[in-house]
């Protein structure tokens, strides 16, 4: 195992929330040329709506997305205080995954919401994200040095990691079978709280 510096990570978390602040930015940017189209084509304010639904859904979609994984990462950094180089480089997956999120929404907004293979493509997108969290909070729970002395990592964290992973995975299996499942798979992580007392039950 590597040895983890003393060092507070806020370095590390302040340059990963501008990435996150970067993504959520960009996904606004669609939207915003949508106006001036519309007022090129003499269209009415209105369509900037109505004719944008698939831009404008994907941008809520995702917004919420990013914002519920960052929430996740801000916390599981709360019971941080060192860092080692492979959490860095879990860090950075995780990171990578924020940045990539703009881009598959732009496929979302592009084709339809049957399209199993951006569906497939945009929850993966999603489930690296949450493989990469899920192993820095066990990292994290493992190591004492990186774990806060006053309020290190719980179990429960790394069930509820688990939890979210597995939910993905069968979110990603059944949008891939079935088209018409699309992106109500996301309904699953409100299943989270059962699947991490199944792993309570089990003795993980």
């Amino acid at each position: 195992m590597s040895r983890a510096t003393s060092r507070d990570p806020d370095r590390l978390v302040l340059f990963t929330d501008a990435v996150v602040a970067i993504a959520v930015t960009l996904l606004v940017l669609p939207l915003v040329d949508v106006v001036p189209e519309t007022v090129h084509a003499h269209g009415a304010s209105s369509e900037v709506f109505t004719d944008h639904k698939a831009q404008i859904y994907s941008f809520l979609l995702s917004f919420v997305v990013i914002i519920r994984l960052w929430l996740v990462h801000h916390g599981a950094f709360e019971h941080i205080r060192g860092y080692t180089r492979p959490l860095i480089l879990w860090n950075a997956g995780w990171v990578l995954a924020i940045v990539v999120l703009p881009f598959t929404t732009e496929m979302v907004a592009s084709y339809s919401a049957h399209d199993r293979f951006t569906t497939a493509v945009y929850i993966g997108n999603v489930l690296a994200a949450a493989v990469c969290q899920t192993v820095v909070t066990v990292m994290s729970y493992r190591d004492s040095d990186v774990a806060s002395e006053d309020d290190p990592p719980t179990i429960d964290a790394v069930r509820g990691g688990l939890s979210t992973v597995l939910l993905l995975l069968v979110a990603l299996v059944l949008a891939a079978l079935f088209s018409d499942v699309s992106y109500y798979g996301f309904l699953l992580l409100f299943l989270e709280p059962l699947v991490r007392r199944g792993w309570r039950l089990i003795g993980v």
